[in-house]
């Protein structure tokens, strides 16, 4: 929630072609017990300033020479759509025509010249609680977001940005003739982790898989946490079955280094099973599917190991045979 001190603590603006109004206001502010006060008589450098600052509220003149206060709020407003769409301005004015242009162009309120100080005062608290109240908003709306897209113990994608991903990553192979690789894996013996040192370890343990398995992939590769010790990589440009079992070896053989948790050395292995791209079905549901049949199949050969999906295994030797090289017609040494 937001408090007093966050109110009188927020970054403040002011805006003025005359020094000793922006002086009045400053003095003003500052007994009103406001610590964080600007000032500024170019109002060309308005936006520069926001752009740096983001400040929280900024009183502004609207009648000023070179550049009024209508166009500094339309310099403004490029910024704030980047930012919420929130206006941060308090017009000052002495014009009462403008009192409602001000309002039109996308102030929050205005006050008179001369001003009235308690009354400025209100208006400025008003203003920055309800600035402090849309932000803190929408930090919480990020946040709920961000947790639709995420695992919650790990941080890592859920399976639903596992699905989008994998949507947009076929759909870019498809278009140029690319393709992509799934790894679906789960840890075996994790469930003798969870009985004989409790689920903290437990989730200590997957904590440590997460980081290993980021630490294997490309920044455009996506590692996905399903639930429970369950982990599915996406990677890009995986051009063969040989290149996808490389990858589920070395991926096998980070998982299977020790593990400190909680003082104790802890040792897991690692399943997994690979489904190729154009290889294997063409949409990210299927080749999950797909993945997922042959870590079982891994798992029934006895673990600590990976299986490639037959159907991959058969193009790519079907591919290998054509691949005969046909020998090149030398040159006859003359006698």
């Amino acid at each position: 929630m937001v408090s007093a001190p966050d109110i009188f603590s927020a970054r403040i603006l002011l805006v003025d072609d005359h020094e000793e109004n922006l002086e009045l206001l400053g003095q003003v502010l500052s007994w009103g017990g406001y610590t964080s006060v600007a000032l500024t008589r170019n109002p060309r450098e308005v936006c520069d300033l926001h752009r740096a600052n983001r400040y929280a509220l900024i009183l502004l003149d609207i009648e000023m020479p070179g550049m009024d206060g209508f166009a500094v709020m339309a310099g403004l407003k490029q910024i704030e759509v980047e930012a919420g769409n929130y206006l941060p301005v308090l017009a000052i004015t002495a014009n009462h025509a403008h009192k409602l242009r001000a309002l039109e162009s996308g102030a929050r309120d205005f006050i008179s010249k001369p001003f009235d100080p308690p009354e400025m005062l209100r208006r400025v608290y008003n203003l920055l609680e309800v600035r402090l109240l849309h932000d803190e908003t929408r930090e919480q709306h990020k946040m709920l977001e961000a947790l639709a897209l995420q695992d919650p113990l790990t941080g890592l994608a859920n399976r639903r940005l596992l699905l989008d991903r994998m949507s947009v990553a076929l759909s870019q192979a498809r278009r140029s003739n690319g393709s992509m690789a799934v790894m679906y894996l789960d840890l075996d013996g994790f469930k003798e982790v969870n009985d004989t040192l409790g689920h903290g370890a437990g989730d200590i343990l997957l904590k440590a898989v997460a980081e290993r398995l980021t630490g294997t992939v490309r920044a455009e590769d996506t590692v996905a946490r399903l639930g429970g010790d369950e982990f599915v990589m996406t990677l890009r440009h995986i051009h063969s079955a040989g290149d996808a079992g490389a990858m589920a070896g070395k991926v096998i053989e980070v998982l299977s280094k020790p593990y400190e948790i909680e003082g104790r050395m802890v040792e897991v292995t690692a399943s997994a099973g690979v489904a190729i791209y154009p290889n294997d079905d063409k949409d990210a549901e299927t080749l999950l599917k797909t993945a997922d049949t042959a870590l079982y199949e891994a798992k029934r050969a006895g673990k600590n190991t990976y299986r490639i999906d037959a159907h991959s295994l058969a193009v790519h030797n079907a591919q290998a045979e054509r691949k005969v090289e046909i020998p090149r017609p030398g040159r006859h040494d003359r006698v």
